[in-house]
C-alpha cells in the first residue's frame, strides 16, 4: 500500500472537512423523488400499448405483433390429456399461414405444448392450463440448454425451438407441473459441469428420463430457443419445477405483464434471457424461489464454445418481490452480457438488490450495465459482487488467494454505473468479493439515499470507482477496502452512531481519494497492521 499517497490525501481531505459543499443536494433531492413507488410498477399497472425505449445504447423499435385473423377456439376435454389437441391446432394453423389458438374457459391438463410459428397462444381469463406432473409428457426429448449447458431433456411447458413471430397472451392461469414423477427425478447430483462433460456430443447429452430410473433436468415453464420475435403478455404462472420465462438464443422478445410466483422452489428464478438480444421486460412481477429478473449468458466451457451474448435489454416499471435477487446478472457468464438497462423499477421484501455472481471457471463476464431510478426495501445488500462463488461449485478457485494466471475462463465484470437509487432497508450497502486477476472495474454509484443499513461498506480487489451524492443511514461505522486502487467517495453525508473509519488494507490499494464529507473526523483512516 503507498502510505505516503494516502497520507496525502489526507491532508487535502482534512481541509475540506469543515467546508462540505451541499450544492448538489438540490438535484440530488429532485432525482430521488422521480422513483417510482409500488403502486406505480407491476403487472397491475400494465399500459395497452408499448411505450417508446429511450436507452443508452442502440435498439430496436418494440411493438405487438399481429397476426393473422384466422382464430381457433379449441375444444379440449375434462377426462384426458389435451396435449395432442392443442399441439395439432398449433400445427395446423401454423401451416395455414398463422392465427390465435385460444385456450377455452375452464382448467385443462396438457403435456408439453410447442408452439409454431405466427402462432398466438392465448390463455383468456377464466382460462387454466395445467401442466402434467409425468415424465411422458414432455418426450420425446428437445433440444435446450440447462444452467448455460446444452442438452437434450423435456425442454419447456410451453417450448418452440427456430420459430417466428410467436406469443403468449391472455390473462389466463398457467400452473406447473404437479403430481407425478417430474419432481421426484430431477438429477440433483451436483454441479452440472460434473455431470455433462464438455468433450460430450450434444445429441448424446440426453436426459429424458427415457429409461425408468434415468434422471432427468426439469422442464422449463416458457421457453422459446433460436426464435425470432416473441411476445409474452399479461399471463400468471406458478408452480414451476424449474425456472419460469427463459428465452434462449433469441432475437426481439416482449415480456409485458406477466405474474410470476415460485415461492418456495428451489431454483425457481423468474425470467431469466439466456444469449438473447433485444428484449424488453416491462410492467412485471415476480415473487422466486431463486433470483427474479436475471441475465445469463451460457457456462464455462460450453458456454465459450457457443459464445453468444446476452445483449441489448431493457428492464423498466418492474416489480420484485420475494427472490434472492431483484435483478442478477450471471452466474453464468460465458458469452459476456452486456449493454443492459433497468430502469423505474421497486424491489420489495426481495433478498439482494443489484446482484452480480461469476466464478473462475465461468467465463465471460458483463460490461455496460446501467441502473437508474429504482427503490429498495431488502432483506439483505443492496449492490452485491459475488466473483468467486463457494468451494461446492468450484473446489479451491472459491479461494480469494494465490492469484491465479488469466485465461478463457477468467470472467470480467467491467463499466457498471448506478444513479438515483433509494435504499429504505438492507442489512448491507456495498459488497464486493472480486478476483485478484480480474478486479471488478469502471463502476460508479450516485446520487443514493439510504436510510438503514446494518453494515456500511466491503470491497475486495476493485478498480476506478466512484461513489459521490449519497446519504447513508447506518448503526455501521467502517468502510472496508483490500486491494482497490482509484477509489474515490464525494460528498457522502453520513449519519452513524460513531465517526466513520475508512480501514484500507493490502498492498496494491492505492489512491483513495475522500471529499467533501461529513460526520467523518479523524479516525476515518486506519491501518490493519
Amino acid at each position: 500500500m503507498n502510505f505516503k499517497c494516502i497520507s496525502l490525501l489526507f491532508v487535502a481531505f482534512v481541509g475540506m472537512l469543515s467546508a462540505c459543499d451541499s450544492s448538489g443536494k438540490k438535484d440530488n433531492d429532485w432525482a430521488l423523488a422521480q422513483i417510482p413507488v409500488i403502486d406505480e410498477v407491476g403487472h397491475t399497472k400494465l399500459p395497452d400499448e408499448i411505450a417508446p425505449v429511450e436507452a443508452p445504447f442502440e435498439t430496436i423499435e418494440f411493438k405487438k405483433p399481429v397476426f393473422p385473423a384466422d382464430t381457433v377456439v379449441l375444444q379440449l376435454s375434462n377426462n384426458q390429456i389435451n396435449t395432442v389437441a392443442i399441439n395439432s391446432a398449433i400445427s395446423a394453423l401454423s401451416q395455414q399461414g398463422g392465427g390465435t389458438v385460444i385456450i377455452p374457459e375452464g382448467e385443462w391438463l396438457t403435456g408439453r405444448v410447442e408452439l409454431k410459428s405466427n402462432i398466438n397462444l392465448q390463455i383468456p381469463a377464466g382460462s387454466i392450463l395445467r401442466f402434467s406432473g409425468w415424465v411422458k409428457d414432455f418426450q420425446p426429448s428437445v433440444f435446450t440448454r440447462i444452467e448455460g449447458v446444452e442438452v437434450m431433456s423435456l425442454g419447456a411447458c410451453i417450448y418452440a425451438n427456430n420459430q417466428k413471430n410467436i406469443a403468449v397472451t391472455g390473462s389466463g392461469n398457467l400452473i406447473g407441473p404437479t403430481g407425478g414423477d417430474i419432481r421426484d427425478r430431477i438429477d440433483r447430483s451436483g454441479v452440472i459441469e460434473n455431470v455433462i462433460l464438455a468433450d460430450t456430443p450434444i445429441d448424446e447429452r440426453m436426459y429424458d428420463g427415457s429409461q425408468e430410473s434415468g434422471t432427468i433436468f426439469a422442464p422449463m415453464f416458457i421457453s422459446p430457443i433460436n426464435c425470432e420475435n416473441v411476445y409474452i403478455e399479461g399471463v400468471s404462472l406458478e408452480n414451476t419445477a424449474f425456472w419460469n420465462v427463459v428465452p434462449i438464443y433469441c432475437d426481439g422478445v416482449i415480456i409485458r405483464g406477466i405474474h410470476v410466483n415460485s415461492v418456495g422452489v428451489p431454483r425457481g428464478d423468474g425470467i431469466d434471457i439466456e444469449s438473447s438480444r433485444n428484449v424488453l421486460i416491462e410492467y412485471s412481477t415476480l415473487s422466486c424461489g431463486d433470483d427474479c429478473f436475471t441475465m445469463k449468458a451460457g457456462r464455462g466451457e460450453d458456454g465459450l464454445r457457443v459464445n453468444r451474448p446476452t445483449e441489448n435489454v431493457v428492464v423498466r416499471y418492474c416489480l420484485a418481490r420475494e427472490g434472492h435477487g431483484a435483478i442478477t446478472c450471471g452466474s453464468e457468464t460465458a458469452g459476456m452480457i452486456r449493454n443492459l438497462y433497468v430502469h423505474d423499477c421497486v424491489f420489495e421484501d426481495t433478498g439482494v438488490g443489484i446482484r452480480f455472481k461469476t466464478r473462475r471457471p465461468r467465463g465471460g463476464g458483463g460490461e455496460n450495465l446501467i441502473y437508474e431510478r429504482i427503490r429498495m426495501n431488502l432483506k439483505n445488500t443492496a449492490f452485491r459482487w459475488d466473483m468467486l462463488g463457494g468451494k461446492m461449485y468450484v473446489g479451491e478457485l472459491a479461494d480469494r488467494l494465490p492469484v491465479r494466471d488469466v485465461n478463457d475462463l477468467t470472467p470480467k465484470y467491467k463499466n457498471i454505473q448506478a444513479k438515483d437509487i433509494l435504499i429504505e432497508n438492507c442489512s448491507n450497502f456495498v459488497r464486493v468479493n472480486g478476483i485478484p486477476e480480474s478486479p471488478l472495474e469502471d463502476l460508479s454509484i450516485e446520487n443514493v439515499e439510504v436510510k438503514n443499513c446494518k453494515t456500511l461498506f466491503y470491497a475486495h480487489d476493485l478498480v476506478n470507482a466512484s461513489f459521490r451524492n449519497m446519504r447513508i443511514g447506518s448503526n455501521d461505522s467502517v468502510v472496508g477496502l483490500l486491494d482497490a486502487r482509484n477509489v474515490q467517495f464525494d460528498n457522502i453525508r453520513f449519519n452513524t452512531a460513531a465517526p466513520v473509519v475508512l480501514d484500507v488494507q493490502g498492498d496494491l490499494s492505492d489512491s483513495i481519494l475522500i471529499e467533501e464529507c461529513i460526520n467523518v473526523e479523524n479516525q476515518l483512516w486506519t491501518r490493519a497492521e
